[in-house]
């Protein structure tokens, strides 16, 4: 069809033992937000891979402007004007933020030596046209992971392409740098340019799609304009079935004190100071702020992964000596990082390895040895138990959907029988489907007499999932909320009161 700038034809991709797309039509008109929906596995991700020349097609076609178009490599793609913003940051840390930018294509002076300068005014330029305020010659690691996202945002824009592809852009950002994603959005559809989005936030979608296409199990279900989709017709389409509530209710019985942090303050001035609460058996605690507020820096400090100067943490009455990571681990507690990529999953080892890997000295022989047998039944149990959805326990693991390798990193931990679970972001990236899976074994492991401290930058799964929640600001508690008072407008009011 002459209308649409871009067509993809009977696409199929087959892995080893999934069949990943199943000839699959999907179609994109110039100078409009096409929102791509579905869970976890659907095929969203992989069907953009193959558009991008990541991912070679078993079958199929693409259409460009009215021209088929091979793409061999993701430099084939960029050079036909077809860009994307992945899901999982890409950048370099240790280069600067101009080097990221134009990285295997900076410009070159009349000796064919890298144009230092030039490139440091481009990105300047490019970066204030966009209004974001980075320096291009800082180090991407000094960033925020949201000062990331923004800088893969802008190396998308700098290949003025025709057509961009964003795959979950707002993972990592506040509300304010969403609503600025959305204007720089609505700035590229006024000038022609088609943006492929991919999220899981159906907000976003009503915000700023024109056309919807949901994906299930590797096909498509459906494509819809916007204006005719409400968002339980929506949540059916991708799911295949009606979630009725988006949290399950969760009933624990409240029992005693089983975490106490007194004045924890970090060694780094710069993060928080003087913390203080109490966790107990039953309970979700919910910890809410903006980004910045230094919730992950907290939990990770009661973990053992960042240095304290003063402060105590008493796990059933009893004060950690030595706040390290070992020490935390036999006390009984786990931690799921915030971010699964760089600090969940081991990629490149297998299912069975990543989710007994913190449990290891449970399944020693007595001459040291591992029992593999009785520790890969295990694994496979404990992932069975969380319907985690692998071809086989030898999968490895980045193989597997965002929510299913969230579903490993929980087994591990529950491997290791902990009575406290600190969850940073336990949903960020998933599907709503994978959503209510997560949020219904949180409900049964507190219901057991578990006690979870949950993180999380969504306000209705705060409001949702927790019995109270306390909210940071610059490093400091400024609030705690019971059951009754948590709305969003209160967890606002004190995730800004800034001292």
């Amino acid at each position: 069809m002459a209308d649409n700038i871009l067509e993809m034809r009977g696409v199929t991709k087959q892995f080893p033992g999934v069949l990943a797309l199943d000839d699959v039509t999907f179609a994109v008109k110039p100078g409009t937000v096409h929102a791509l929906m579905g869970e976890n596995g659907a095929g969203k991700s992989t069907l953009m891979k193959c558009l991008f020349g990541i991912y070679k097609m078993d079958a199929g076609s693409i259409i460009l402007k009215d021209r088929e178009c091979h793409f061999n490599s993701a430099a084939d793609a960029m050079h036909a004007g077809v860009s994307m913003i992945h899901q999982e940051l890409s950048n370099v840390p240790q280069r600067s933020v101009a080097q990221n930018l134009w990285l295997g294509r900076e410009p070159v002076n009349l000796f064919h030596l890298i144009d230092h300068k030039k490139m440091f005014q481009d990105t300047k330029d490019l970066l204030q046209g966009l209004n974001y305020h980075f320096d291009p010659g800082a180090r991407m690691a000094s960033l925020s992971i949201s000062q990331q996202q923004g800088c893969e945002i802008a190396r998308a824009v700098s290949y003025n392409a025709s057509i961009v592809v964003m795959d979950e852009p707002t993972s990592s950002l506040t509300e304010n740098e969403v609503a600025h994603l959305f204007e720089i959005i609505r700035n590229l559809r006024s000038k022609g340019v088609a943006i492929i989005y991919i999220s899981h936030k159906m907000e976003e979608i009503f915000r700023i799609a024109d056309d919807v296409t949901v994906m299930r199990d590797g096909r498509v279900i459906g494509t819809y304009p916007v204006k005719e989709l409400n968002g339980d017709k929506l949540i059916s389409l991708m799911v295949g079935r009606d979630i009725t509530h988006r949290f399950p209710p969760v009933e624990s019985v409240i029992g005693e004190v089983c975490l106490e942090v007194q004045d924890l303050t970090a060694a780094n001035p710069r993060s928080f100071k003087n913390i203080s609460f109490q966790l107990r058996r039953g309970e979700i605690l919910g910890i809410g702020g903006l980004v910045g507020a230094q919730r992950t820096e907290l939990m990770e400090a009661i973990f053992g992964i960042r240095e304290t100067v003063s402060g105590k943490i008493l796990v059933k009455g009893k004060p950690l000596k030595k706040i390290r990571p070992q020490n935390a681990i036999g006390a009984g507690i786990g931690l799921i990082t915030e971010d699964r990529r760089n600090t969940g999953i081991f990629p490149l080892l297998n299912v069975t390895v990543n989710t007994a890997i913190a449990s290891l000295a449970n399944y020693q022989t007595g001459i040291g040895l591992l029992d593999h047998k009785t520790l890969t039944d295990v694994a496979a149990k404990q992932n069975g138990q969380l319907k985690t959805k692998t071809p086989s326990m030898d999968t490895l693991v980045q193989n597997l959907s965002g929510g299913n390798q969230q579903k490993v990193i929980l087994s591990r931990w529950l491997m290791t029988l902990p009575d406290i679970l600190i969850m940073d972001e336990p949903t960020r990236g998933i599907d709503v489907g994978a959503k209510y899976e997560i949020y219904m074994i949180m409900a049964d492991l507190v219901k057991q007499g578990k006690a979870i401290i949950m993180v999380s930058s969504e306000m209705p799964e705060l409001m949702g999932m927790s019995h109270r929640v306390l909210v940071l600001c610059a490093g400091q508690l400024t609030g705690t909320l019971e059951k009754a008072e948590i709305t969003q407008e209160a967890i606002i009011r004190y995730a800004t009161q800034f001292s």
